[in-house]
């Protein structure tokens, strides 16, 4: 299991990558499989732990990407220990390309599709098998070859079940025009409940966004906490009404919206990327096209069942239904390496 170089498995605070990879680390060898993982320095796992770099790169600092490539090439360098490679960096799929006839590498695509991200699994299609996060990830790119659809799991029993709402309104997320927490916050105001907002701001164009966008409309009806530890965010999304998750881009996954759901509290959200797959619009939240929509489905929310919530997480998002889909994607890999290594076998027997 080939971890991103930049946070600690699980993370501290933001990291949604790493929690997953956590999250499955932890479930597989739950289930049973000897699992080794390379992931930065402070990681915690019950899998055989391997730490390339001893100080993680900077986020974002372009001199350290050779320490993420030296990161994933210390994997890789090992692939032929282990039956499966499975990848979740920007560097892997390149790497793991080169293993073709050797190990098989599973790579899943845990950020939207970019122009460069759609040449680079083009180039490699065929020798990597790639997972997609959602079917809408998919979706935006059907001339790649997918190994399959996996959804993101998380730790139910890590996010507490509360039947009991109270009167006040949750976003959750990293401060972005992606994500538009302004929106949130009028939405709050206009249904005349308070808002608290759980966010990330530690990038300069965060930072620049807050500052500029989201600092005017805030008020004595707002409370903002950055990142605030998972019992805190977890205890507001099992109290709060909703959770309002204003979204303006084709998020590919969207882990917020499960943790929600897990703690019994439905989804606000606009009908983009993953969100109609995660949110079962009228059940566990609701897919709203405009602001007003928002409004009204804040009083609606309260009409909704917690319990609905709670069981499609355990259904389909839970770290069992992910370890589960990706055993399956294991086992056609390694099947599908073997096929090709018993042709190239009787092919070299035929020469």
């Amino acid at each position: 299991m080939v971890a991103p170089a930049w946070f600690a498995v699980p993370p501290v605070g933001y990291g949604g990558i790493e929690r997953v990879v956590s999250v499955l680390t932890e479930g597989l060898v739950a289930a049973g499989h000897d699992v080794t993982l390379f992931a930065a320095a402070g990681s915690r796992t019950g899998a055989r732990l391997v730490v390339p770099l001893q100080c993680p790169p900077r986020l974002g600092d372009l001199a350290s990407m050779t320490d993420d490539l030296v990161h994933c090439t210390t994997a890789f360098l090992r692939a032929d220990e282990f039956d499966i490679v499975h990848d979740h960096t920007g560097m892997g799929p390149a790497l793991g390309a080169l293993l073709i006839g050797r190990t098989p590498v599973v790579h899943t695509l845990h950020g939207p599709w970019t122009e460069s991200g759609r040449r680079l699994l083009a180039l490699v299609d065929g020798r990597v098998h790639v997972v997609a996060i959602s079917r809408a990830q998919r979706a935006d790119n059907p001339q790649l070859h997918y190994a399959g659809v996996v959804y993101n799991g998380i730790d139910v029993a890590a996010h507490p079940f509360q039947r009991a709402k109270e009167d006040f309104l949750l976003f959750v997320g990293r401060i972005s025009a992606e994500k538009r927490p302004e929106v949130a916050i009028e939405v709050a105001r206009r249904a005349k409940l308070p808002l608290v907002m759980v966010i990330k701001r530690s990038e300069p164009a965060e930072r620049a966004y807050f500052d500029e966008i989201v600092a005017p409309h805030l008020g004595d009806d707002v409370v903002v906490l950055d990142q605030p530890p998972h019992e805190v965010k977890v205890d507001l999304m099992g109290r709060a009404r909703a959770l309002v998750f204003p979204i303006d881009w084709p998020e590919p996954f969207g882990l917020v919206m499960t943790e929600a759901m897990a703690c019994g509290t439905p989804v606000i959200t606009r009908p983009l990327g993953a969100a109609p797959e995660i949110v079962l619009d009228g059940v566990t939240g609701f897919l709203c096209s405009t602001e007003s929509e928002m409004v009204d489905a804040v009083v609606a929310a309260t009409e909704l069942r917690p319990d609905d919530c709670r069981l499609r997480v355990e259904k389909l998002f839970s770290a069992q239904a992910m370890v589960a889909g990706y055993e399956a994607v294991y086992r056609a890999a390694m099947a599908d390496s073997q096929r090709s290594e018993g042709s190239q076998q009787r092919i070299a027997e035929l020469v």
